[in-house]
């Protein structure tokens, strides 16, 4: 195989390749003066296996013109299979049209990487997991569940643990993490007035001197995980950690979170830390180069990736 990454999170593809004791193939990702993207293959990838590493993380639009022009340089280049490794697949959150004459963008964006030329598609918790058929090829959608379980069976007392759900969208997923240590669960309802801000109305369940782990996909302004964690110690909890995989962490989310009651946020490398998310006090990056190797060993010799979490 050959394993091939562009400028949006090359720490995690280095890992990754650490993992597999493969290298990374040596690719040219340069921009001409007015921004345009240029890309070169300086190996041979002819008849070869070929995963490209990329979040589409911010800059959102360089970081998939990268993937998509990189893509298209394999399939000139005669890759045999070309597998877009997408840790954070960017406009996700955009799955169905909210309102009238609105885009469906993470379906105009699935075709992109389709007609680029990729032959299947390797991803990470999906904001929406209905995305996985935005896509005309074989797409796998990893869960960041079992890092995050192994995670919290290393650092807490289970038995006083709780996991709570931040809104009624999310229950499936912090369903599936509380099975998976055995833990019960809560759900904060909210009620969401305008985009990127949110109002915690109730939570359903007993909180009472329980460590609540709250669990979510994405964080973006943090607002919602501020708000949620409030909520909870006005409820009686003892602490409120935080769980999510992927850390968009806007403008203003660091001081946010930095500055609010959550004993700490724990987020993935799916998306590459800044220098100010790594000097937090209350925030934690955790690998899932691991899980990433495996997924793309497993893709490689055509084993089953769903055996990764039974």
């Amino acid at each position: 195989m050959k394993l091939v990454c562009g400028n949006s999170n090359r720490t995690l593809a280095q890992a990754i390749c650490g993992e597999l004791d493969e290298r990374l193939t040596s690719c040219k990702v340069q921009r001409f003066a007015d921004g345009e993207i240029f890309v070169e293959i300086e190996d041979n990838v002819r008849g070869e296996d070929v995963f490209v590493i990329q979040s589409t993380s911010f800059p959102a639009n360089d970081n998939l013109m990268e993937l998509l022009i990189i893509i298209d340089a394999l399939k000139r280049s005669s890759a045999k299979r070309i597998t877009a490794v997408i840790p954070y697949f960017g406009y996700a959150r955009q799955d169905r049209r909210s309102s009238g004459r609105t885009p469906i963008s993470a379906k105009l964006v699935a075709n992109l990487i389709t007609h680029a030329g990729a032959d299947r598609v390797l991803t990470l918790d999906l904001h929406a997991s209905q995305i996985q058929g935005f896509f005309d090829i074989p797409t796998d959608n990893l869960y960041g569940a079992p890092v995050m379980e192994r995670d919290i069976k290393a650092r807490y007392a289970l038995e006083n643990t709780m996991v709570v759900s931040p809104d009624v969208g999310g229950v499936a997923r912090a369903r599936a993490l509380a099975k998976r240590i055995d833990a019960p669960l809560a759900i904060v309802d909210k009620r969401r007035e305008r985009p990127g801000e949110s109002e915690v109305m109730n939570v359903i369940g007993d909180v009472t001197g329980r460590s609540c782990i709250l669990v979510d996909d994405i964080a973006d302004s943090g607002k919602t995980l501020v708000n949620a964690a409030e909520a909870l110690m006005a409820r009686g909890a003892k602490d409120v950690t935080a769980y999510l995989t992927h850390g968009v962490l806007s403008s203003g989310a660091v001081a946010r979170i930095s500055g609010s009651i959550l004993k700490e946020l724990v987020i993935t490398d799916s998306i590459e830390p800044t220098k100010e998310v790594m000097d937090a006090h209350n925030i934690r990056v955790i690998t899932i180069a691991p899980l990433m190797a495996k997924a793309i060993e497993y893709t490689a010799k055509e084993k089953s990736v769903s055996k990764l979490f039974d």
